[in-house]
């Protein structure tokens, strides 16, 4: 077993706290290979934001988990030398297991130097997700790991996480649950949802607004509890309109919008993950260098420009969406 600290993370209680006090979200970013690592420490240590590195289960098996041990200490003493550089300061660094969905995979993941793990109970009866998250709960705070729960399910398809149906989160079981559990921070459902095809419009309609409501009933129950939004990218129309244009096929693709998750980084919501944005991002440089440049066999010449425009919109997301700029 490795501990994080020993690696260079840090958990999330102290970025949670700040981030309630000063009315922003914390970036969660997922990750699947080197230059989406770059873009993010990049954006992030220019951009001086605190961040999230965000690691499904299908990303370890994809990497794996020894190649992303080395990869997640790696870029720590990445950010460290990009800091100096730039006559920065150091930004707080945590690896998160995105949508653990049993406490063998969220122990792993704790034993291989994740600062923070997610444990996905929401599909089981609710007795049962209690049952779970309290185990994984009780194994990771002995080596002060934090962890993520969930109530209500998000409707999408994402890596291995696939719903048909959306459920929103009952304000009712939310003290109970965290009361229960021990949980560190809450993940729920009030209308964001996985993948790029968030919601199925007719032409003219606009996207539903998210569950403010639910969110504030939340709050309420749970007062300064530390609160998650998956499911948060906006599906940049921008990225999607290259894609299509290069070859590909996004009709309908849809997020959300973006003035909705700032209203929603501004409450108790201090942690928000943005999975497709950086994958429509990527693959849309990817097609349209290789669209112009068909003889290109380099991978450098077409992920190279994909980091690069990667790293453009995490600083934007985290200046004008997160809010998470400059907080260090």
């Amino acid at each position: 077993m490795i501990h994080y600290s020993k690696l260079g993370f840090v958990n999330t209680k102290d970025m949670f706290k700040d981030a309630i006090e000063k009315g922003y979200a914390v970036p969660a970013y997922n990750f699947n290979n080197m230059e989406q690592l770059q873009a993010i420490i990049t954006a992030c240590t220019m951009t001086q934001s605190p961040v999230i590195l965000q690691v499904s289960k299908g990303a370890r098996n994809y990497a794996n988990q020894t190649l992303l041990r080395w990869m997640g200490q790696g870029a720590v003493e990445f950010m460290k030398e990009l800091a100096k550089e730039n006559n920065l300061k150091e930004i707080p660094i945590a690896m998160h297991l995105d949508h653990g969905d049993s406490f063998e995979l969220c122990k792993s993941c704790v034993d291989m130097g994740f600062s923070s793990v997610m444990i996905d109970g929401s599909h089981l009866p609710y007795e049962e997700n209690i049952e779970l998250t309290k185990k994984v709960v009780e194994y990771a705070h002995q080596y002060d790991v934090t962890v993520e729960g969930e109530l209500g399910v998000l409707a999408g398809i994402e890596d291995d996480v696939k719903a048909e149906e959306h459920t929103y989160t009952n304000p009712d079981d939310v003290e109970d649950f965290v009361n229960r559990t021990k949980v560190d921070s809450l993940a729920i459902a009030i209308g964001t949802s996985h993948g790029a095809y968030k919601f199925k419009l007719k032409e003219g309609e606009e996207v539903p607004p998210l569950r403010f409501d639910i969110l504030e009933e939340i709050e309420k129950r749970i007062p300064g509890f530390p609160i998650v939004l998956h499911g948060a990218s906006s599906v940049l129309q921008e990225y999607v309109k290259i894609i299509n244009q290069y070859g590909g096929n996004l009709e309908g693709a849809v997020g959300v919008p973006e003035d909705q998750l700032r209203k929603a980084a501004k409450s108790a919501v201090c942690k928000i993950n943005i999975d497709s944005d950086g994958r429509l991002v990527m693959t849309a440089k990817v097609r349209e260098v290789l669209w112009n440049k068909p003889q290109e066999f380099d991978p450098r010449k077409y992920l190279g420009p994909a980091r690069d425009e990667l790293i453009k919109m995490y600083e934007r997301k985290n200046k004008e969406v997160l809010g998470s700029a400059f907080r260090v």
